[in-house]
Parts: structure tokens; sequence; C-alpha cells
């Protein structure tokens, strides 16, 4: 018998512990640093792992007992102890673990005595922590520092289970306290009708759980993303939210696209790791964030594996970017501002998915009869085609950028059709505004990635003002303003032409508005006012006052472009202006003080087409 019942541990200093007992202590067990002064009985009749320690130590005629490897030391040793005597044991969500793999290694088994301490401590855990939810994430924290006891006790798989299943659960019947700080999901922002028609909010968004895994580290929050995944009971648009809260939480500066500071190998870790839980749906994760993750991905230094994972999935959903997205900082020691070739990545991973897209659609197709099956992908060929060319107006103002690598991502969506080349016209005018070096074939070269066709009213004005451009280009908008002022009036589409201008304009047989590559850049001061006077009678023909009716229909169609042109007075002062500064040799020249048209939606005004 032990006596009278103590109630705690008594401490002698920093490093001994004694039972305040009127019976003398007759064993001594050094755990770590801390001895305990104890008694035989009460720790022999519930610990099968003592009871063979004893026997070893009255062999020696020793009454010492040295324990160094418990899991937890000295803290949960005490909790065991403290059992065996009989005395009140507080346990919780942050001890629970410890105390348990602390028992298991000392064996207090039912086979020792019925109602033991493993006994007791399985019950608390299933009857009231895993029965938690913020208990479960916090007794899953605690097991990484007792691995692999905790492992092998399958605590860590039912923290795992215990996550997973309430994080599938039906949000309506979640009645636990959950932290959730951000805003609901796009689906979820709107109210929703009750049977009786009266508007109620969601109670519990979908995505309530992500918040509070953000506390676990990454190898665990990786093993519960991942079973959730497995119950297949949670869309994968709420396991990207997931990562995107964790991504924040974890990696300093992510939200900022800047990062900086903190441990760099554990966000490393980190973004490599929610590079690999990425679901495989597309749109299940934003673009920007994507884009970010790649950022991240390039600035920590991942694996290539991760980057090229990253490339392909913003290539299938590309179209969501926006032009600041993709605007990635060059790699240290590159001349350009910004990654060029890791957007001219990103864009032919878009067109072979937009390809094996079409493919597939044939495929499933053979036997059915399409008009159009390129349809399918229209819709993202022009969106990407409209941040492409956003974008070039963007690094186009980098005074290190090659014509060679403008031209290249702008070919790359020539193909993709788009109504309007207005965004596309103000990147060429904001290149040669900012090369004001680069040759007369630099600037045909450049120029014949745009179709004047294409450019709204507003963009024609500014190009026809636009001393930047080549005298082919000019002649082309001019003409087409032309053809177009002619076709509202009634009149020809396609008024007869001097073969000097010909030369100037693209080949109408056809359709093209395109420039071409005949040089005709290279004309003499006497050929060049030869066109002029051929250009000028062009004018009084087509827009001279006469008595037949086609004059007339003429000067109404000089009435009507004067409200949508500024009137055929200032076409006049363009050729005039455009004639004396090729006779002067300055076809080069540019003007600082010409702006580009701004972006613009304005469909495209139809023409008839050249004949």
């Amino acid at each position: 018998e032990t006596g009278s019942k103590p109630d705690s541990f008594q401490t002698d200093g920093d490093n001994n512990r004694y039972v305040a007992n009127e019976l003398a202590t007759d064993i001594v067990i050094n755990v770590g640093d801390v001895k305990f002064y104890l008694h035989k009985f009460p720790l022999l009749s519930k610990s099968a792992r003592l009871q063979k320690l004893v026997v070893a130590a009255n062999e020696e005629n020793s009454d010492e007992i040295d324990i160094h490897d418990i899991p937890s030391g000295p803290t949960a040793f005490e909790v065991c102890a403290k059992f065996c005597y009989g005395m009140t044991v507080t346990l919780n969500a942050y001890n629970v673990v410890a105390a348990r793999c602390a028992a298991e290694y000392l064996e207090m088994y039912e086979t020792v005595e019925k109602g033991n301490l493993i006994y007791k401590i399985e019950v608390f855990l299933n009857s009231s922590i895993f029965r938690s939810w913020k208990d479960s994430i916090i007794v899953l924290q605690t097991t990484k520092s007792l691995l692999p006891w905790s492992e092998e006790l399958k605590i860590v798989s039912h923290g795992l289970e215990s996550i997973a299943s309430k994080a599938s659960i039906d949000p309506l019947k979640v009645e636990w306290s959950y932290t959730y700080n951000r805003r609901k999901l796009p689906s979820e922002s709107g109210d929703e009708l009750h049977w009786n028609g009266v508007r109620k909010q969601h109670s519990v968004p979908k995505d309530w759980w992500v918040e509070d895994l953000c506390e676990l580290q990454v190898d665990l929050y990786k093993r519960v993303i991942t079973t959730i995944e497995t119950k297949g009971k949670v869309s994968s648009e709420v396991i990207g939210e997931a990562l995107k809260a964790y991504a924040w939480r974890r990696v300093p500066g992510f939200n900022k696209g800047n990062i900086h500071g903190g441990d760099v190998m554990k966000s490393q870790v980190v973004v490599e790791t929610i590079i690999w839980l990425l679901p495989t749906e597309k749109h299940s994760v934003p673009c920007s964030f994507l884009l970010r993750l790649l950022q991240a991905s390039i600035a920590l230094d991942c694996g290539e594996t991760g980057r090229k994972k990253l490339m392909r999935k913003i290539g299938q959903q590309l179209e969501e970017a926006s032009v600041a997205d993709l605007l990635i900082q060059a790699p240290a020691g590159e001349s350009t501002i910004y990654d060029i070739d890791m957007v001219q990545n990103i864009l032919e991973e878009f067109i072979k998915h937009d390809k094996r897209t079409l493919s597939d659609f044939h495929v499933e197709n053979e036997f059915r009869e399409i008009q159009s099956p390129s349809f399918v992908s229209d819709a993202s060929r022009v969106k990407v085609a409209k941040i492409v060319d956003g974008y070039l107006a963007e690094i186009a103002r980098d005074p290190s950028l090659p014509l060679s690598k403008f031209v290249d991502l702008a070919e790359m969506v020539s193909d993709f059709s788009r109504a309007s080349h207005d965004k596309l016209y103000r990147a060429i005018d904001m290149y040669l505004k900012e090369h004001p070096g680069i040759s007369k074939s630099e600037k045909r070269r450049i120029c014949r990635l745009m179709d004047c066709k294409k450019l709204s009213a507003e963009a024609r004005m500014h190009a026809m003002q636009n001393e930047q451009l080549p005298l082919r280009v000019v002649v082309q908008v001019l003409f087409f303003e032309q053809v177009r002022a002619s076709t509202l009036s009634g009149g020809c589409g396609t008024p007869d032409l001097p073969g000097s201008i010909q030369a100037l304009l693209p080949d109408r047989s056809h359709g093209s508005s395109r420039t071409t590559t005949t040089n005709t850049e290279d004309y003499d001061v006497e050929e060049l006012k030869a066109l002029k006077g051929e250009l000028a009678a062009l004018r009084s023909r087509d827009g001279g006052v006469g008595n037949s009716s086609d004059d007339a229909k003429m000067n109404n169609a000089d009435k009507l472009a004067s409200r949508k042109v500024k009137g055929s007075t200032m076409s006049r002062r363009i050729f005039s202006k455009l004639w004396s500064s090729k006779d002067r040799g300055s076809e080069n020249s540019s003007s600082e003080t010409s702006e580009s048209p701004a972006s613009t939606s304005a469909e495209e005004t139809k023409s008839t087409p050249s004949r």
C-alpha cells in the first residue's frame, strides 16, 4: 500500500519529482534529466515494461531505473505515473498523443489491468477528440514530433480520416465552429430562393474548412488534401481554393507576387507541394493563381517538372489570364525586362491544347454533318489574341526588346481571327515610338502584322497622321477609309487606281489588307512627285463636284465621311503632308507627340470586299 492517496507530485528543484507520502519511496526512475522518486507497487500494477525493468534492476542490486527513450520524455512519463497513483490526469488535444505514445512504451495494456491507461485514452480520442473539428487538427499537428510512434499507433491515420470526413460533409450539416475570413466562392455569392420565395443566405460556405487547415505543416497538409480528394465529395474548385489559401499563408510575399523573407527551403517545398496537389480538372484553379505560382516557382528555383506542369495548365486556360498576370520579370542577366520566352512557351501550350481539342472534336463527330467545327475554340482564341495584343503593347515599352521577339510572339496568334486590330496597332505604334532607330525594312516587317481593314475609325484617323508608319501603310489606311466612305454613300466599293498607287496597296485579288513585301519604299523624289499628282487626280475625280448622279453620291459620301473622319479636307492635308515629307527624304522621322488610340472594343465598320 502507498498510504494516503496523494493528489500530485511534489517538486524539489527543477529536476526532482516525488510523492508526498508517509511511506518512503523504493525506486528511482531517471527519465532524461529528471529523477522520479516513486513506489514500485502502483507502477508495477499497471506497466508491464516497468515490471521487466524492475526485475532487471533487482538482479543488479540497484534501485534505479534509466528510461531515456520514452516518447515525449519526462512530461509524458509524469502523466502515466500520475495515472498509476490514481491522481487526476488532465488530457486535451495538445497532450493526449504524447500520453498515448508513452503509455504504449510503458505497455499499459488491458492484459496488465482492466481499465488501463491505453484503453481510457483510446476512448477519449474516439468519443471526444476526433469528434471535434479543431481538436482533430491540433492532434494531427502534435503527431509530427512523435513519429514513428504516432504513425504505428494509427493516430495519424485516424486524424486524417476525421478531418477529411468532416471536410467532405454536406455544409448544411456543419454544426461546429470554424475559421472563415474570406470571401465566398463566386457560385455562392448570391442569395438563394427558399421554397416559399423568401431569399436566404448560405449559412456555411462550401470552402468553410480551408483556413483552419492552413495551420498544418506541409507534409501533413499534403496528406489531408489527398485524403479529401480520395473521398470524392469535394469539388475541384474548393480544393483549388484551399491551395490558394495555403499558398498565401505559407509563402511570404506570395499574395503580392514578390517572394521575400522567411525560410526559402520551406517556401520551396510548399510551392512544389501545391503544384503536385493541383486538381487535374480545367478551371479548378484561376489562371491568375497559376501564373503567380509559376512566378514563385521561378523565384524559389523549384524543379523543372513542376514548372512544366504549371505551363501546361496555364496554357489550357490562357483565355482567363490578364496582361498584368503575364508580366513576369525576366531572370537575372537577361537583357529584356520581362520573360518573353516564358510567355511564348505558355502560348505554345495553348496552341497545342487548342489543336488537341479540335482533333478530339473531329473524332467524336466524324459521322456527323458539321459545318463549322472550329467554333469549339473560336471564343478562346479571340480572347487569347486580345491578351497577346495587350501584352505586346506593354513589352513594346522595353528599349531592349528585339524586334524578332515582338514579331515572333505576334505571329503566333496571327491566325486567331479577331474583329479589331486596334490593340495590335497600339502595340506596333508603341514599339516604333520606343525604337526610333529601326530600319525601313524592320518597320515594314512589324507593320505586316497588322490588317488595316480591321482598324476602327479612331485608329485609322491616328494612323493617317502617324509619321512613324511606312508610306505604304498610310496609303493603305487612306485607301480603305475612302472605300468605306464610298460604300456608305452607295457608290462603288473599290475605286480605280493608278498603277503607282496600286503598288503601295495590298494584293486586292486575294482580299488581303496586309502589307506586301514589294520594296516600294525606295521611290526617288521624282517618282514621289508623280505619285502625288496621280493621287491628287484621284481625289479630284472621286471627291469633286460634277453633274452626274455619281458626283452627287460622292458629295453625299464626303459629307458622311466628314462626320466620321473629320472631312475630306483632313485627308487632303494628310496626303500633302505625307508627300512633302517623302520629298524631303524623311520617311523614318518619328512623331513623339503621336499617341496611340486607346484600346477599344468597337466593332469593325464593314466594307465591301475588294474585287
